[in-house]
């Protein structure tokens, strides 16, 4: 597995790939690329990491596991290349941005411009079967991302984090609150996007918190 990621990061985790467990997911992953359709490409597994160096690392958004339909997943969480229909979750996401800081509703769902701005788009599981939500879970990737989010927790503070859903809060507890700041909502998917997400404010949020810190604050 061709595991191209920003040189902080493959710094920081060098012993997380030597671990055992991380030894048998490759193995696991590789067969599954060998043997059906997975998602997101090869070479996108570790995109997040790639795009958003720790080094610049402002803010963490986490995900639960890829998009599974045809051409969706990236490689970061709730983003889409260009020119593919906007998944619920993310345009419920894009209405909350554009009432919250009062931007329009992109063209484009391809979110390698929040990465570059130092936002972690990091799914808890970073592969899946094609049509098969969770097909990937339990197999050493939730170990992987913990281990990520418990790196970020001890090497930096003044991030901002943002929870959606009861999976990322649980996943995101390990971060202090006393040196970051943890934003918490409901998932923006369809199911429960009335319950909290819509008028949660969190991207005028995030910008006043990076603003006084000292960081620039996001282009959502």
């Amino acid at each position: 597995m061709d595991v191209k990621i920003a040189s902080d990061w493959k710094e920081l985790l060098a012993e997380e790939f030597q671990k055992p467990y991380f030894s048998e997911l490759v193995n696991f992953v590789k067969g599954e690329y060998a043997s059906t359709m997975v998602y997101p490409a090869g070479k996108n597994i570790f995109r997040a990491f790639d795009k958003c160096p720790l080094e610049s690392l402002k803010v963490v958004i986490i995900g639960q596991d890829p998009y599974h339909g045809v051409g969706q997943a990236n490689g970061l969480c709730f983003s889409v290349d260009d020119g593919v229909q906007f998944p619920p979750s993310l345009q419920n996401i894009f209405k909350e941005v554009s009432e919250d800081v009062g931007v329009q509703i992109p063209s484009s769902g391809n979110l390698d411009r929040w990465a570059e701005q130092g936002v972690l788009l990091l799914n808890a599981v970073l592969t899946v079967r094609a049509h098969q939500a969770a097909s990937h879970a339990g197999r050493g990737w939730e170990q992987f991302t913990d281990a990520v989010v418990r790196a970020i927790a001890q090497k930096k503070e003044n991030v901002v984090y943002m929870l959606w859903g009861n999976y990322a809060q649980k996943k995101g507890q390990i971060a202090n609150p006393q040196r970051n700041l943890i934003l918490k909502s409901v998932h923006p998917s369809p199911l429960s996007v009335y319950r909290g997400f819509f008028g949660c404010k969190h991207f005028s949020q995030a910008n006043a918190y990076l603003q006084r810190v000292g960081k620039t604050p996001i282009e959502w």
